[in-house]
């Protein structure tokens, strides 16, 4: 008889403690493992294919439509054109920074300038620390915020591709702080056609 209360007991406090601590939640505002899809900042998810590259997704939410389906290694790139507007990101943030709204303007200024056929790639970088998924992520966020911001001044979409190399392109590697800041950023490459 008493073991069947203690039994009884213990199912019931087992209960208890299941009921109190309840199912796992998912996260909320967590980045999912490229090749998986990542949620960007309004929910919708954007399919990354393999190695952190962009490809063809359905960002609409983000503006402009859906992203070009150009590939960069069918043109001719370069980085020299449009360096000196680079923008740069504060700590594990994507929201472009005031200070680098004009970079961005330039940036489109330049593309609805440019001759047909001229696309522009846009690279987000992170710095060292994090994991390589999270990073990735986040590059990919930094370079979907200055197309959407692009998009809006009045870049054609189809024109503008972004690629995320996560820590892998650093410009300083001194492991500072102003050396980590350098790396938190978008570079901006035109595409020539070959």
């Amino acid at each position: 008889m008493k073991s069947i209360k203690f039994t009884s007991l213990l199912l019931i406090a087992l209960a208890l403690t299941i009921g109190a601590t309840g199912c796992k939640r998912k996260p909320v505002g967590v980045t999912n493992i490229p090749g998986r899809g990542t949620k960007v900042s309004d929910g919708s998810m954007n399919p990354v294919e393999g190695g952190g590259t962009i490809g063809k997704t359905d960002d609409s939410a983000i503006g402009g439509g859906p992203q070009s389906s150009l590939n960069p290694e069918d043109y001719n790139k370069d980085t020299e054109a449009l360096k000196a507007h680079t923008i740069h990101f504060d700590y594990d943030s994507s929201v472009i920074r005031s200070g680098d709204k004009g970079n961005v303007e330039a940036v489109a200024a330049y593309m609805k300038s440019a001759p047909a056929g001229t696309a522009l790639l846009v690279e987000g970088n992170c710095d060292e620390r994090g994991t390589e998924e999270y990073n990735r992520a986040l590059g990919e966020r930094r370079a979907l915020a200055a197309r959407e911001m692009l998009v809006a001044d009045g870049v054609d979409a189809q024109r503008i591709v972004t690629r995320s190399y996560g820590k892998d392109k650093p410009v300083d590697t001194s492991n500072t702080e102003a050396g980590m800041a350098k790396n938190r950023r978008d570079d901006f490459v035109v595409l020539h056609p070959k």
